[in-house]
């Protein structure tokens, strides 16, 4: 369960040396001090509180059911279109790949094109967030993808 907001979760950090490590050990735990003393609840209030209630329980599995699928369609209907459009390039990967990110295999060069020209955002190794690919914008996207790399 993800749960944005509320402070749950872990921090990993790798450090390039032992000395390194102990100066940002020492940092982190100046931030992390206040925080144990008076740890949050809200996020473990809230899944006590969904998985403990039979109903809310499968209400929210049904939800993320239908995120998962509705993710699942905007894959394949991303990797339709720009296959529709003639791409010479395999994008399997975009099916084959799960969750609600999708390495679209893009260099940093074609992301940024699609950043300045088509006004479409992601991260630089060319991570999309397929949660923001809707039926409304999936057209435009594979449009826009179909053009920044037809010269790969």
């Amino acid at each position: 369960m993800g749960l944005y907001g509320q402070r749950v979760g872990c921090l990993s950090l790798v450090c390039e040396d032992e000395k390194q490590a102990v100066a940002v050990k020492s940092q982190l735990q100046q931030i992390a001090r206040p925080m144990y003393s008076n740890p949050p609840v809200h996020g473990a209030l809230v899944v006590s509180t969904v998985i403990g209630n039979p109903d809310l329980k499968q209400l929210w599995l049904k939800e993320v059911k239908g995120m998962a699928g509705r993710i699942i369609g905007m894959r394949s209907s991303l990797r339709e279109n720009i296959e529709k459009l003639g791409s010479p390039l395999s994008w399997e990967h975009i099916t084959n790949q799960i969750g609600m990110f999708c390495y679209s295999g893009m260099t940093p060069e074609q992301v940024d094109c699609l950043t300045n020209e088509y006004h479409i955002y992601m991260t630089r190794n060319g991570r999309i967030s397929m949660a923001g690919v809707t039926t409304g914008n999936v057209e435009y996207l594979a449009k826009a993808i179909n053009e920044v790399t037809k010269t790969a």
